[in-house]
């Protein structure tokens, strides 16, 4: 099989190059070429340190676990979630075609087809992708909108939870096919639009949870944001009486413009999906190359380094680290998302704070890199303070949330360690 997919990027959808796959039985390959127009433009930049801005057709090898695409393609790919009702749904149509009468072939679904699952108006970042037939994927179905206003959010829950416990209907998986995220992994989760019509992530409770998820994200997100760290826009909402997260995206203007989005793995150059055993140095080296503001973000790179130890945020690989364009190929720190508190995981950071200190969760190698980071230790003591005493604050900010003395003391290990001890020793 062989597909040719052109590669646009914003509103404007200016051609940017021409993605080329090529499926031979289980071995699938892209090649990715720009366009001249593109190369030409004087706003022109590499859509990752990988695919550099030359003539010519550029090949990618897909490494381990990692994806067929070029990084920048590959971030826009749906999430763990999306991919289970993707293939949940193709389960489903090719159960209608033999129930009908019709031959079914062993076709499975390839990385195109995941890729173009995904609607162009909630693909998350600013790049398009259009099919042979100039059809940017996924296009709206008729009577349907691609991204539903949050009164439609009880349809949304209830169809998740048909999935999680595999009684879905083949009316839920229309309902929730092309709206899932690039962000998140495989909790239940779809696009929405928030009362001011803005695109969001709405976050869904698991049956498996033992615990409030989705109270403890909301009350993370917040807190972060009374830390000092430039954190996306959440609040809860009820549906039905079940919590929801409601994250608002930061990849698009207030006007709805697009904004070019990348992982922290893409602008380093990891191609691996697990992305660990990477360090935050690593992150300040890529930095201090790319950024368009280096000190500032790499400052707050640091103070959410110290907000992730003081609260067990410990899922915080490089694809829960972001960065958005500013202008010629520079970047800037995306607004901190998927932050939770894990009250119940070794206290263990999936990106290192550097290769010296390895996963530890402490304040002793939080403070070790204050020099790389080229911070002075009265402004290390200023950022820990101010980290420290938002964190401090967590019982009564998890109240205002309407957490119960219950949930609260589910969370009690995530927030109450040495480690809180060790920040207040420093900041006395």
């Amino acid at each position: 099989m062989k597909r040719t997919l052109q590669v646009y990027i914003g509103d404007e959808a200016r051609l940017v190059g021409t993605a080329y796959y090529d499926q031979n039985g289980a071995r699938e390959h892209v090649a990715f070429s720009y366009a001249g127009t593109w190369l030409a433009a004087a706003d022109r930049f590499a859509l990752a340190v990988n695919l550099p801005l030359v003539t010519g057709t550029q090949f990618h090898r897909k490494v381990s676990d990692g994806s067929v695409f070029h990084a920048a393609m590959a971030d826009t790919e749906p999430d763990g979630w999306g991919r289970r009702v993707i293939l949940r749904d193709h389960a489903k149509r090719r159960q209608r075609a033999r129930r009908s009468g019709k031959e079914v072939g062993s076709v499975a679904l390839n990385a195109v087809d995941f890729l173009l699952a995904v609607d162009d108006n909630s693909r998350v970042g600013a790049l398009r992708f259009r099919d042979e037939s100039g059809v940017f994927q996924r296009a709206t179905e008729p009577e349907r909108r691609t991204a539903p206003p949050l009164l439609e959010l009880r349809h949304l829950l209830a169809a998740s939870r048909a999935v999680e416990t595999e009684t879905e209907t083949a009316a839920d998986l229309a309902y929730l096919r092309g709206r899932a995220t690039s962000l998140g992994g495989l909790r239940p989760k779809c696009t929405v639009l928030d009362d001011d019509g803005m695109l969001a992530i709405g976050k869904f409770p698991s049956v498996q949870d033992e615990r409030a998820v989705t109270k403890g994200e909301v009350l993370a997100m917040q807190l972060a944001q009374k830390a000092g760290i430039a954190a996306a826009d959440t609040r809860l909402v009820d549906s039905d009486g079940v919590p929801v997260a409601l994250v608002r995206r930061f990849d698009r203007t207030l006007d709805g413009g697009r904004l070019m989005y990348v992982s922290a793995a893409t602008l380093l150059g990891v191609e691996s999906a697990d992305a660990s055993e990477h360090s935050y140095t690593e992150i300040v080296d890529a930095l201090r190359v790319h950024g368009a503001a280096v000190q500032a973000d790499v400052e707050e790179l640091w103070r959410r380094m110290a907000y992730s130890i003081l609260i067990t945020n410990v899922d915080d690989h490089l694809h829960n680290h972001g960065f958005l364009h500013v202008e010629h190929g520079l970047w800037r720190l995306a607004p901190a998302f998927d932050l939770n508190p894990f009250p119940d995981r070794a206290r263990e950071l999936k990106t290192w704070v550097s290769a010296d200190t390895g996963p530890e969760a402490t304040i002793e190698a939080l403070m070790s890199v204050i020099a790389y980071f080229r911070i002075s230790a009265k402004r290390a003591k200023v950022i820990l303070r101010e980290v420290e005493r938002a964190v401090a604050g967590w019982r009564k900010a998890g109240r205002a949330l309407g957490l119960t003395d219950r949930e609260l003391e589910q969370f009690a290990d995530a927030f109450e360690h040495p480690e809180r001890k060790a920040a207040q020793q420093i900041v006395r």
